[in-house]
């Protein structure tokens, strides 16, 4: 059982209710415009203290990240090659290595306070892949864990990716869900340097199709719970995010 955020929290921040966690279910969004608004909230989140977390939850075009633990070698295919399959290349300050994203991928972007709630990187990052366990166990899917690394691997590879980021204490980036994401695309880069590992997605652990909208909700509660909230709010837009290019809702 996770413990309550309040056993780590000063005097000051016990007596206080605890925050609603605020989600916000964007759709489709270019990567850029998800980093952009991710970074403007880690700066309005230092300057308000109140240890509001806030929650993206949205899908990419196809594109390709690279996080800190990255490099060409974890390409499977040609830097051109990538461009010429429509692929834009994201260099961004995140754990984690390569990886592929699309439609059928769900990215989930929490924007949280550590020290206000009492966390460690450590201690977030494990609410995190505990919360996407319990998504998956909600969906009949068997997922596993690897000692001393976080994510989620099932028959078929590597579903769960959780990659975060952290700057003046508030955490960023957070997990990616392969869904229902082709796989193709998905193994256009190795995401498991550690193990060699592919990626693997729901559709082909379950065999049969997943609705996205069971999965949200399922997320939304499942990652309230993990994070200590007993409370969340739900919307369907931000009002800065720009998007810097169109995509369907």
């Amino acid at each position: 059982m996770l413990p309550s955020p309040a056993d780590h929290l000063p005097p000051s921040h016990r007596v206080a209710e605890e925050p609603a966690i605020e989600w916000y279910l964007l759709g489709l969004v270019d990567f850029a415009s998800a980093h952009a608004l991710q970074q403007r909230l880690v700066y309005e989140c230092d300057e308000r203290g109140d240890g509001r977390i806030t929650t993206l939850l949205c899908e990419h075009p196809p594109c390709v990240s690279v996080g800190r633990a990255g490099s060409h070698g974890h390409f499977r295919i040609a830097l051109r090659d990538l461009a010429a399959r429509g692929l834009p290349l994201h260099w961004v300050n995140r754990g984690g290595g390569c990886l592929a994203h699309g439609p059928g991928q769900l990215a989930l972007y929490p924007i949280v306070p550590l020290a206000w709630h009492g966390w460690s990187i450590g201690d977030y990052l494990q609410r995190l892949q505990s919360g996407l366990q319990g998504v998956l166990a909600g969906l009949q899917v068997s997922a596993s864990t690897r000692p001393a690394r976080y994510g989620l691997w099932g028959r078929t590879g590597q579903l769960a990716a959780i990659a975060a980021s952290v700057r003046h204490g508030i955490a960023w980036y957070g997990a990616y869900l392969n869904v229902s994401i082709p796989l193709e695309l998905l193994r256009s880069v190795q995401s498991d340097p550690f193990a060699g590992t592919p990626s693997g997605n729901l559709l082909a652990e379950r065999g049969r199709p997943l609705r996205m909208s069971r999965v949200r909700e399922a997320i939304v509660r499942e990652l309230t719970n993990a994070l200590g909230a007993s409370r969340y709010h739900v919307y369907s837009a931000h009002p800065l995010l720009v998007r810097q290019r169109a995509s369907r809702a």
